[in-house]
């Protein structure tokens, strides 16, 4: 992790859609395993799922709970909650076409 850059901390329903597309894409078969633990300011322990763009690092706060149900109901991905072909091929089409607007 860079430490240059700047430390995003948001729920995963705040984020905007062409970062949650990025996540997907980097997180393929769901978020569950990839969760971390870390103290916030208030000193209690949370889980979030790191992701890093090129201008932040974001942790997408989360339980294990909050990250199944998440995949369970996202229509992005299928019954055994990995992301669909067709969905990872229109989110890498969407981020090549943000690239060269």
């Amino acid at each position: 992790m860079s430490n240059s850059k700047p430390r995003v901390v948001k729920d995963y329903a705040k984020i905007d859609k062409a970062v949650k597309q990025q996540i997907k894409l980097n997180y393929p078969e769901g978020f569950e395993g990839n969760l971390i633990k870390f103290k916030n300011k208030e000193g209690n322990t949370v889980s979030a799922l790191p992701f890093e763009t090129e201008d932040y690092y974001y942790l997408v706060r989360m339980t294990v709970s909050q990250a199944q149900e998440i995949i369970e109901d996202d229509d992005d991905y299928d019954d055994d909650g990995f992301l669909k072909e067709d969905i990872k091929e229109e989110y890498e089409d969407d981020s090549i076409n943000e690239e060269f607007e």
